[in-house]
């Protein structure tokens, strides 16, 4: 392989290319459970690099067919599901693209943004707002995540409710096909009905099918004001019931609506003191609502108010806070997007990303629930998610005493099937934002229907015949 580790060194640079030395930036997912062994760690400058170095890796399978050597684009290496780290077979070459992260315009009268693909995710929302507009895409990783992964995994985030997921706020694409090909899809058109949506078949598709080089995304307008509360509500039926009132009372205002059971809460307090957690000590669940306006600050804070009120009087809230600044606003956002961390802290974990329809998560948790501490006595459950969009990471930790490592161990085959059959009773997906990467594969293969599997083989060689585009990812050929 030593010809082909050459070319690469010739088109990127030599030192661009690293095949030695600690490389565990990116062989190592983000949660640790998963360390490959890279060939090389290659990283272009230009989406003309990246082709070139697509091409030289196509025409050495073709000339080797029995090498192995495929590809995996890496974005910021902070997904969930092990969908951007090699394998361990040490024939996978890390296509890295941090090094592409300019923003190449900025269209104030189209409302559009269009960037590189490893652009930072935050460092894209603060040029936004430099030019006076929002991009809402906003998550937890948002200081070290680049727009390429987004679009890969098509993220979601926490102003989903009201602006949607990556994929919706994606108007064009700039891809780099298995055959080293460029698709120029950078446009900025609202409607274009001229044949398959081919920007919507790579969103999604976590580098299986080609690589994002680059994409133009919407903007929005500043919100003019923007108020957020903390609710206490006395179980997830009337969590669901606020969310209906919220919507009925902020209409295209509620940008946030994020739920957090009393145990995720709990760990926060624990192991992160200093945010002092509020309402969570006597309620099962808080609520978590952001309503962003183009009135007055004082228009928004009544339509908030008035919404409470309602609230409190038909018994969905028991108590609630209304933030008196900036800095209480950012402080409550800060707890909830502590709940990982806080999970990391108290010990390893095993993770859901799932998606029910909204009147149905009450008793998909309850259900859920009792079947787990039936299987498990004493195992702690870490509820929290988007309830506006039906996203749950419904998280799973060992009981109090017993080593995280062994309960992974013994049980991390037993909670998944017990979760992921209880999803598909409810008419639930197992991954709403995260991806399937490596870690789902079975259970895609499980719980989606044999003729969106065949469909999905088909697209993946279709473009991909030489299955170079990481293998063993989403979905198996």
């Amino acid at each position: 392989m030593d010809s082909l580790l050459n070319e690469l060194r010739h088109i990127v640079g030599s030192t661009h290319v690293f095949t030695d030395g600690d490389l565990s930036a990116w062989e190592q997912d983000w949660r640790k459970r998963s360390r490959g062994k890279a060939l090389a760690v290659v990283r272009p400058a230009s989406t003309d690099e990246v082709a070139r170095v697509v091409k030289a890796c196509a025409a050495y399978c073709s000339q080797h067919p029995a090498s192995g050597v495929s590809i995996v684009p890496q974005g910021g290496n902070t997904g969930l599901a092990v969908g951007a780290t090699p394998d361990t077979s040490g024939r996978q070459i890390v296509l890295s693209l941090q090094r592409m992260n300019a923003v190449r315009q900025l269209d104030a009268d189209n409302l559009t943004m269009t960037v590189e693909a490893g652009c930072i995710l935050q460092n894209l929302q603060e040029r936004a707002e430099e030019a006076d507009f929002l991009f809402p895409l906003s998550l937890a990783a948002e200081g070290t995540c680049t727009i390429g992964g987004n679009l890969g995994t098509n993220a979601g985030g926490t102003q989903v409710v009201r602006y949607g997921n990556t994929r919706d706020l994606c108007l064009g694409l700039e891809v780099v096909t298995a055959q080293g090909e460029v698709w120029h899809g950078l446009s900025g058109l609202r409607k274009d009905n001229t044949g398959y949506d081919l920007r919507d078949l790579f969103i999604g598709s976590e580098g299986t099918l080609g690589i994002i080089t680059a994409a133009t995304m919407k903007l929005y307008p500043l919100p003019a004001s923007q108020v957020t509360a903390w609710a206490a509500v006395p179980s997830l039926a009337q969590a669901v019931k606020l969310l209906g009132l919220a919507h009925r009372h902020l209409g295209a205002g509620l940008t946030g609506f994020e739920v957090m059971g009393q145990f995720a809460l709990s760990l926060v307090a624990r192991h992160f003191p200093q945010l002092l957690v509020p309402l969570h000590l006597d309620s099962p669940f808080c609520v978590l609502l952001e309503n962003s306006g183009h009135e007055s600050e004082t228009h928004t804070r009544a339509q908030f108010e008035h919404l409470l009120e309602a609230a409190l009087d038909q018994g969905c809230v028991s108590d609630a806070v209304i933030a008196e600044s900036l800095s209480q606003t950012n402080q409550l956002w800060h707890i909830r997007e502590s709940i990982p961390m806080a999970q990391v802290e108290e010990g390893l974990n095993i993770k859901h990303d799932i998606s029910i329809p909204v009147s149905s998560i009450p008793d998909f948790v309850r259900v859920t629930d009792a079947l787990l501490q039936l299987a498990i006595p004493g195992v702690r459950l870490v509820n929290f998610g988007h309830l506006g969009d039906g996203n749950l990471h419904y998280n799973v930790q060992a009981p109090e005493g017993m080593d995280a490592a062994v309960f992974l161990r013994e049980h991390e085959e037993e909670v998944n099937t017990l979760v992921f059959d209880s999803v598909a009773a409810f008419n639930g997906s197992i991954s709403a934002e995260h991806g399937v990467g490596s870690l789902k594969v079975d259970k895609l293969e499980k719980h989606k229907s044999p003729v969106a599997l065949e469909m999905m083989r088909s697209i993946k060689r279709a473009l991909d015949p030489q299955n170079l585009m990481n293998p063993g990812r989403v979905i198996r050929v």
